[in-house]
C-alpha cells in the first residue's frame, strides 16, 4: 500500500500509531497530513532513502528494521541529478511516476515485464524461427504482445524463454525500477545483456544508473528532461500512449510538489 499526503483511514492510522511508538511526532487522527509527511521524512533519511515523503514498501521496511541496503539511496537521487544536469526534483518526479514504488519483486530478482511480442522479434534475430514455438508456448512466444503474469510469476515466464534462447529472453525483459529493456545492453554500454542483468540485480542504484545512462544515450529524451517538457519526456520515454495514463500530468505535478519542499527546506 502506497500512502501519501492526503491519504485518509485506517491504514493510516495504523501507520501512524507506529511511527509514534517509534518515537516519531505524529498526530494519530487516521489522516496524513503534514505531520505525518514530516516523520516518514524523518524516517526516510535517517534510513538514507530517497526523501520524497512517500509511504511504500520501503519506508515500511525501514520502520520494521529490515534490510534496506539494496534499495535506493537519496545519495543515488543527488548522483543522478548531478551526472544528468537537472534538477534534483525532476529526478525525484521521474522516480516517483516510473519506478512503480520498487525495482525488486524480492532481493536479488529485479522487477520484470517479460514481453512476448518482442521475444518473437529477438528470436529471428538470433537465427531462431519462433513460429513452431509460438504453438507450442503462445503465453511466452507471440506476435501480440500481453501474456502478462505479474509480479514474480514474471520469471515463470522468463524462465522458460531462457530455455529456448538465454540472451534474446533477457532482452524481451525490462529490468528494475526504471523499466529498461534488456535490448538496450548496447546502447547502455554494456558487453552483454547477462552484463546489464547482473548490474540491475544489485540495488536500484545501479538500476538508476541504467536509467541515467538511457538518458544520457538519447539526447531528445535528455533535452527533454532538461527542459522539463513532460509531455515530450512521456511520448519519449513512455511511448505515444503516455496521455492516456497522464504521465506528463503526473510528472508535473510530482516535480511541483518535491520543488516546492525543497524550496521550503532551503
Amino acid at each position: 500500500m502506497i500512502l501519501r499526503s492526503g491519504s485518509i483511514g485506517a491504514a493510516v492510522g495504523d501507520l501512524q500509531r507506529r511511527l509514534f511508538t517509534a518515537g516519531y511526532a505524529v498526530d494519530q487522527n487516521n489522516i496524513y497530513d503534514e505531520k505525518t509527511e514530516r516523520a516518514v521524512r524523518q524516517l526516510q533519511a535517517r534510513s538514507r532513502l530517497v526523501v520524497d515523503g512517500i509511504y511504500g514498501p520501503k519506508s515500511d521496511a525501514a520502520l520494521r528494521g529490515q534490510e534496506t541496503g539494496y534499495l535506493l539511496r537519496h545519495s543515488d537521487i543527488l548522483d543522478a541529478a548531478s551526472t544528468l544536469g537537472v534538477d534534483v526534483a525532476s529526478v525525484l518526479a521521474v522516480n516517483e511516476v516510473e519506478s512503480a514504488g520498487s525495482g525488486f519483486v524480492k532481493p536479488g530478482a529485479p522487477r520484470i515485464l517479460f514481453e512476448r511480442h518482442i521475444f518473437w522479434r529477438r528470436l529471428r534475430d538470433h537465427g531462431v524461427d519462433p513460429s513452431p514455438l509460438a504453438r507450442k508456448y503462445p503465453g511466452v512466444v507471440s506476435q501480440t504482445r500481453g501474456g502478462y503474469a505479474g509480479g514474480v510469476s514474471e520469471y515463470t515466464r522468463l524462465s522458460v524463454a531462457r530455455q529456448i534462447c538465454e540472451p534474446a529472453a533477457y532482452e524481451s525483459a525490462s529490468w528494475g525500477a526504471f523499466q529498461i529493456m534488456g535490448l538496450h545492453w548496447q546502447r547502455l554500454g554494456y558487453q552483454n545483456v547477462q552484463e546489464m542483468v547482473a548490474d540491475a540485480s544489485l540495488s536500484e542504484g545501479a538500476q538508476l544508473g541504467q536509467f541515467v545512462r538511457f538518458i544520457l544515450a538519447d539526447e531528445a529524451l535528455h533535452k527533454a528532461l532538461k527542459a522539463r517538457k513532460w509531455a515530450s519526456f512521456a511520448r519519449i520515454y513512455n511511448g505515444p500512449a503516455y496521455a492516456e495514463n497522464l504521465y506528463d500530468v503526473k510528472l508535473a505535478r510530482a516535480h511541483a510538489r518535491h520543488a516546492g519542499f525543497i524550496e521550503a527546506a532551503a
